[in-house]
């Protein structure tokens, strides 16, 4: 993690966020000390336990290969219970 004084990040804001997105999270220091992170939204969503709804984790998803599958014509199977 990279750290930054307040001065520096704020001259060079646009560089930050840009390392914080490429390389992850980015440390601030104030007067000497640590005083806050720079996290991507992502990962702060994750760290703060919100989740994305059913439709959008769906919509989400990678995408894999097709699922091929041999089906019986017949129209009724038997089954075993």
């Amino acid at each position: 993690m990279h750290t930054w004084q307040l001065q520096e990040a704020k001259s060079r804001f646009s560089e930050v966020v840009e390392l914080t997105l490429r390389d992850g999270p980015q440390m601030v220091t104030r007067r000497g000390e640590e005083a806050v992170v720079i996290l991507a939204v992502d990962e702060y969503r994750r760290l703060n336990g919100q989740t994305l709804n059913l439709i959008d984790c769906l919509m989400n998803a990678p995408m894999g290969e097709a699922l091929l599958m041999d089906r019986s014509k017949e129209v009724i199977r038997d089954s075993v219970l």
